[in-house]
């Protein structure tokens, strides 16, 4: 493994170095780019941890990531109230969810390294973790291994690797196999994901399928604190339609849908959060040559004037299905492969999707099965499928009904990792 790491080093350095022109430009140009640059490259803070205590650092690349693992990471504090918790993201976004959402439950929150090993060892100095989990499939050669070293036990939880990924990782299993090995644990949600992962060269010995974390998701509102969001909101007893995540050419399809139905159901409203920031300006453009009255929340708009609003603010996404009637999710109608189903359906709402859902392929899976959830292969079809819903009470209470007994069946992934933790 060390002479695997020293080739990997100079195959990533000498890469660096004929890339650097375009890095330098990248991170003049794009802001996010820039977002902990230096902190990655092993400038990292005094974080002023207690030394005499264990630490835990959990690392969640993104915001999907960072959602799937607050439940783990406040039960984490609740079962060693006296470790020192620390968290990591590789994107800025994931920073500002973490931030939001686990900052009072942590000791710190900080950028994944780069996988140079100066970054690394630079890293493992200042959090000088005891045991570090690692939030779905992030495989990154030198800090496993530099982690290892030190007799710091890494673990993959939640890990996925869908029938897509699994090919290209297949193809380079000569490299990805002794990487692998360097795991005290890989953790995976579902028996295929085992064995996919077993079939690129994890050992069977420490690979196990633990259920999906992101079933273990709370509702972090009461009730009271639901009737006073659709009250600032002013629903007024409006029905919410919530088109979630939508990439380029979904915002068209959602719009055309509602307003068709608008025809049918007056009482029915839309909150549509683009997925990305960058894209707020083009959908503010289709929603004016849409015609319909529409605000936005980062103006405080509400529904009280507006048959839209584009929910162009972050961390506030999961909050607004506890007010839906029912959710659309997006990068399901383009090749993206879809977003987490189970933040809408926690709060007990059906979801509705395009048929591209290949990165949530076994979620589906178990929704699809019954009312919980439904994929729409083309525009009518999804236009078709909201009528039902909005349509049929009896068929619309038998969707809601599903989306508990989900989540019923399939908890219990956050004790998994704790036992683990405790061992």
């Amino acid at each position: 493994m060390l002479l695997f790491c020293v080739l990997y080093n100079v195959v990533v350095i000498l890469a660096a170095i004929i890339l650097l022109p375009v890095i330098l430009i990248a991170l003049a140009a794009v802001k996010k780019f820039r977002a902990g640059f230096f902190t990655k490259l092993g400038f990292y803070p005094d974080f002023k941890l207690d030394t005499k205590k264990q630490t835990i650092f959990f690392h969640a690349v993104s915001v999907g990531e960072v959602n799937a693992i607050e439940a783990l990471v406040k039960k984490t504090r609740e079962n060693f109230p006296d470790a020192n918790l620390v968290l990591s993201t590789t994107t800025k976004t994931g920073q500002e969810i973490a931030h939001k959402k686990l900052e009072k439950t942590v000791d710190a929150i900080t950028y994944f390294p780069f996988d140079f090993f100066f970054s690394v060892n630079s890293f493992l100095n200042a959090v000088r973790p005891d045991k570090i989990i690692i939030a779905e499939t992030e495989i990154w050669p030198d800090f496993v291994y530099l982690a290892n070293r030190r007799n710091i036990p890494v673990y993959i939880v939640n890990g996925r690797l869908s029938p897509n990924s699994y090919k290209g990782y297949k193809r380079f299993s000569f490299f990805f196999k002794p990487v692998l090995k360097q795991y005290r644990g890989i953790f995976m949600q579902t028996q295929g994901d085992v064995e996919r992962i077993l079939d690129v060269g994890a050992d069977p010995e420490i690979t196990k399928c633990m259920g999906n974390l992101k079933f273990d998701i709370k509702p972090t509102l009461d009730n009271g604190q639901i009737n006073e969001l659709s009250q600032s909101m002013k629903l007024n007893g409006s029905r919410l339609i919530v088109a979630a995540s939508t990439h380029k050419g979904e915002d068209e399809i959602v719009i055309e849908v509602f307003k068709d139905l608008k025809n049918s159901f007056s009482d029915i409203k839309l909150l549509l959060a683009p997925r990305h920031p960058e894209r707020y300006e083009k959908v503010t453009e289709l929603l004016e040559q849409s015609a319909m009255n529409f605000g936005k929340r980062s103006n405080n708009d509400t529904f009280e004037n507006n048959d839209i609003i584009m929910l162009d603010t972050m961390g506030e996404l999961m909050k607004m299905f506890s007010v839906c009637y029912f959710a659309f999710i997006g990068g399901s109608f383009s090749s993206t492969g879809g977003h987490n189903p189970l933040e809408a359906n926690i709060w007990g709402k059906p979801v509705l999707s395009g048929d591209c859902v290949f990165n949530f392929k076994d979620i589906y899976a178990f929704l699809t099965k019954t009312n919980a959830a439904k994929l729409s292969k083309t525009k009518e079809e999804l236009k078709d499928d909201m009528f039902a819903l909005l349509k049929d009470k009896d068929f619309y209470k038998k969707a809601c009904d599903d989306t508990h007994k989900i989540f019923e069946e399939n908890s219990g992934a956050v004790d998994f990792v704790i036992n683990v933790l405790k061992a």
